[in-house]
């Protein structure tokens, strides 16, 4: 379900004309071809009859059932299309126009903003490494598509790769069987012996994650596409993605900080 409110569709409905149960100039099939193009979706589906079979009731379902990307990706879509007609047409757009066109790609925007997973932005790419890549940018689609359950496994293989980049920049000694808690353990003993921890709380929670990643393993194996299994429900999956991505979150500013101190102790040792 889609976070379309009471305010987004006066002004959706305003700008695609579906007072009359239309919308803009399709017709049924073009109507049809349209959305199919656009996101391979049979908008004539039964399953989008729940407001009546006209066209703008259809589009109402839509918004009501899809997920945020879905009905940001559309509208978008209509939106690029409405001025499309609007150009080629040699047609005026008033300035009530221009304030509704800008307001309606506003909301598809927020929708396509939106998610369930508290810091996806840390999920991002290496341009060092195309697999790590490749890992993000599908993460990344599978969430916004508020579809986590396609990303599980691959969230996995990116935190194997991400805590073992982070064993590698300290010379951290490891070996490419283990296990993923177990390197993350090396890691995690590391900054506990360098002092870069200021909290045993947070010490604490850190060598608690060792068991949580180990349980990740688990998850992966049994719980996830990795292989031919029953999917974990969707409430435990996003569970899983916030304390994942909240981790990765604290430990780049951790990082960061480290990096920090490290050049501050350059300059002190600079001679001049």
């Amino acid at each position: 379900m889609s976070d379309i409110n009471r305010i987004d569709s006066i002004k959706l409905e305003k700008i695609f004309e579906m007072s009359e149960g239309y919308v803009l100039d399709f017709s049924n099939s073009t109507f049809r071809n349209f959305i199919f193009e656009t996101l391979n979706i049979d908008i004539y589906d039964s399953n989008f009859e729940d407001k009546g079979t006209s066209k703008a009731n259809r589009l109402r379902t839509f918004w009501k059932k899809e997920t945020n990307y879905n009905v940001s990706k559309l509208n978008n879509a209509l939106l690029d299309y409405w001025l499309e007609v609007k150009l080629s047409s040699f047609e005026q757009i008033d300035e009530q126009d221009k304030y509704l066109h800008q307001e309606c790609l506003k909301i598809s925007e927020r929708l396509l903003q939106s998610t369930s997973i508290n810091e996806l932005s840390v999920i991002r790419n290496n341009s060092e490494d195309m697999t790590f890549n490749k890992l993000a940018t599908s993460i990344r689609d599978s969430i916004n598509r508020d579809k986590p359950e396609e990303a599980l496994d691959r969230l996995h293989t990116y935190l194997v790769k991400f805590i073992r980049s982070l064993c590698d920049r300290h010379d951290i000694k490891y070996n490419k069987s283990e296990s993923l808690n177990a390197v993350y353990g090396k890691y995690v003993k590391f900054i506990n012996l360098n002092n870069h921890i200021e909290s045993l709380m947070t010490e604490k929670i850190l060598k608690y994650s060792i068991g949580i990643l180990k349980a990740f393993n688990d998850v992966r194996n049994n719980k996830s596409l990795a292989h031919d299994n029953q999917i974990l429900n969707y409430s435990e999956i996003l569970l899983i993605f916030n304390n994942i991505t909240n981790s990765i979150k604290f430990i780049e500013n951790l990082e960061s900080k480290i990096i920090r101190s490290n050049e501050a102790l350059e300059d002190d040792d600079f001679p001049f």
